[in-house]
């Protein structure tokens, strides 16, 4: 696993498919739709396949070995 690379919100959440895209783990939503249901994005250890989890802050996110801790 790699080290966690920050990535900054502005609000208290973010939608999980949206920090895919912000975090450029991802090209676009459909991309992100394709990883996130065939169970490839873990969050906080625990693989999540609602595209519209809302990720809070301090959550670690990863999809495969890329990981990003989401910041404000």
């Amino acid at each position: 696993m790699s080290a966690h690379a920050d990535v900054q919100i502005r609000d208290e959440s973010i939608k999980l498919g949206q920090l895919l895209k912000l975090a450029n783990l991802v090209e676009d939503g459909a991309e992100a739709r394709v990883v996130i249901t065939e169970g490839l994005v873990t969050v906080d250890g625990e693989v999540d396949t609602r595209r519209s989890a809302q990720i809070k802050v301090g959550s670690v996110v990863c999809l495969e070995d890329e990981c990003v801790r989401v910041t404000n």
